[in-house]
């Protein structure tokens, strides 16, 4: 008898649970849209250092415009200096960060071989603002010398989004998931609505940094709670799904940023897309799992007593009866003389309790590397996506709607050959393709497309399935601790993935040829990994632990038979 019949005689995925579900996912969606914001904040357009005076004339090549507007469109960097003439007959060499005063010229031509005197932007700088209305960039002027700063904006966010996983998967498992995901919630709208008030690009990061955290903070729980609050007949697709949510919020960036292109009214809007989910979240319940884990009998009776109502089921079932004989003792004699005797303190868990055993170490080591390689592979193909070309915004809109076919099938796999054998081949697959793609000759550009979708495909099938099978490796009272800290793991990765990208200045191919490598490696490790397909959650860490021995002890079965045999 275990807590997972609560999900038997309260069904798997009830009225109940899926008003849950779909309340809690909508709220996912502003993850994706936060973490994929900057892409349209810190845009860089066209830009030349200006010049005192006006222009009169303009020559770029074998173009000619009387205003700078007309030729930074098609403005490229390294193909020359764009050629001004002023009311006062002064004739300017403009590129981004410098500008040459011509001395003495007889005639205004693109070409001059005489003194120039050479001169610095001074912050002085004219945008083409085609694309681009106004970014932080422009409002800012975080080109040349100050371009560091905007490349920063989303390494900070990503070091936010790594400490608020560790930080509120900890919180999680000792104050609850409800608290846990009201707080980030609200933190989520209130902050993204602050930065689009930034007064100056420190408070901007600052904002970002700590919005990153309760994002973070709220994707980490949430699959932890939908997870929980799902039985295991629907719990692949509950939790896969969340992905799908996140990759709406990357399309709805996508859509904002084509139809807005003022970065505060953009930030606005993408931070109020989801404040409906504020008038819901405070009626979320704590998970059942979690409240027996705490000893809180009485609020799990009362909670499994609210659903079967809800779910118009007659149910008999009493919290006790899910538990052990002797913790069912415990319990009783725990209910009796809660009032006599003072509660005992709670045992303290931490990160170390993930390594308890030489067993549990090496699974908590392959279930991060897993978390590693999904988040640098699928940045690391994202960020390639944009040298496909054609429209930047459509580009992003199909970069998050790729992901959903990848769920589906990852769903299907994850409830068909299991978890294991799901996560191992999509890493395998995608190291595969990134071997693929450094052999393809460059100038086959579809076949180059193709195979790269196909690895963004399978790396966000092992991406997508790494939490649920994080979830269900663990107890619960570690459970959001493990997430946490392999969601941070994840961010690293993140992290880290933009570097492997500027590595592909070195050689063209060495980010895939890293990122093959790795996938490869993990997925081989990967099927050391205990399958937990159908098993029920575990809810103390001796349950965690015979996971494996499980596993083994089948092996040994099936060697006995075929031995007979």
């Amino acid at each position: 008898m275990t807590v997972e019949r609560i999900f038997d005689e309260l069904g798997h995925f009830k009225r109940f649970q899926a008003c849950l579900y779909f309340a809690a996912v909508f709220q996912a969606i502003a993850c994706g849209i936060h973490y994929l914001a900057s892409v349209f904040l810190v845009q860089t357009p066209n830009f030349v250092c200006s010049v005192p005076g006006n222009i009169t004339d303009v020559l770029y090549g074998n173009l000619t415009g009387s205003s700078l507007e007309d030729i930074l469109p098609v403005f490229k960097l390294g193909t020359g200096p764009v050629v001004v003439r002023t009311t006062a007959g002064d004739q300017w060499e403009l590129s981004q960060c410098r500008s040459a005063l011509r001395v003495n010229p007889e005639y205004f031509t693109y070409d001059f071989d005489g003194n120039k005197t050479v001169k610095a932007c001074d912050g002085n700088f004219v945008y083409d603002h085609t694309e681009i209305r106004q970014s932080i960039v422009t409002d800012w002027d975080l080109v040349c010398e100050k371009e560091w700063l905007a490349k920063l904006c989303q390494p900070t966010f990503m070091l936010g989004v790594l400490i608020g996983a560790l930080v509120f998967g900890d919180i999680a498992d000792r104050v609850g998931r409800v608290r846990i995901l009201m707080l980030t919630s609200v933190c989520q709208f209130g902050l993204g609505v602050s930065v689009a008030f930034s007064g100056n690009y420190y408070i901007f990061v600052v904002l970002r940094f700590l919005l990153a955290m309760v994002s973070s903070g709220y994707l980490v729980v949430v699959f932890v709670y939908v997870t929980e609050f799902t039985g295991i007949k629907v719990r692949t697709w509950t939790s896969m799904h969340v992905h799908a949510a996140f990759a709406v919020g990357i399309m709805v960036v996508a859509l904002t940023g084509y139809l807005v292109r003022v970065w505060w009214i953009y930030q606005i809007i993408l931070s109020t897309c989801t404040s409906p989910f504020l008038l819901l979240c405070w009626k979320f319940p704590e998970t059942p799992f979690y409240l027996m884990a705490k000893g809180r009998y009485e609020e799990a009776q009362t909670l499994v007593d609210a659903i079967a109502r809800f779910n118009g089921i007659e149910c008999k079932l009493k919290v006790q009866e899910l538990l052990e004989p002797v913790q069912r003792e415990n319990a009783r004699a725990l209910l009796e003389e809660a009032e006599e005797r003072p509660s005992k303190p709670e045992k303290k868990l931490s990160i170390l309790d993930l390594f308890r055993t030489w067993r549990m170490a090496g699974r908590t080591c392959t279930v991060w590397a897993i978390w590693f390689i999904g988040s640098l592979g699928y940045y690391v193909f994202s960020l390639g996506s944009v040298n496909l070309g054609g429209n930047q915004y459509m580009n992003l809109f199909l970069a998050g709607a790729v992901e959903l076919p990848s769920y589906l099938v990852g769903c299907f796999a994850m409830d068909r050959i299991g978890r294991k054998k799901t996560c191992a081949p999509a890493l395998l697959l995608a190291g595969v393709t990134c071997m693929l793609i450094i052999v393809v000759p460059a100038d086959i550009d579809a076949l180059a497309v193709a195979l790269a979708m196909t690895g963004k495909f399978a790396i966000a099938i092992a991406f997508g399935l790494i939490y649920l099978y994080t979830c269900e490796l663990y107890p619960t009272i570690i459970r959001s601790l493990a997430v946490g800290s392999g969601s941070m793991m994840c961010r690293v990765g993140s992290v880290v993935a933009p570097f492997c990208v500027y590595l592909a200045d070195v050689w063209v191919y060495l980010p895939q040829l890293i990122v093959g490598i790795l996938a490869f490696i993990i997925g081989v490790l990967t099927l050391l990994l205990p399958e937990t397909l159908g098993r029920p959650l575990t809810t103390t860490l001796e349950e965690a632990e015979a996971l494996g021995n499980e596993d083994a002890e089948e092996g040994l079965e099936m060697n006995h038979h075929k031995s007979k045999a």
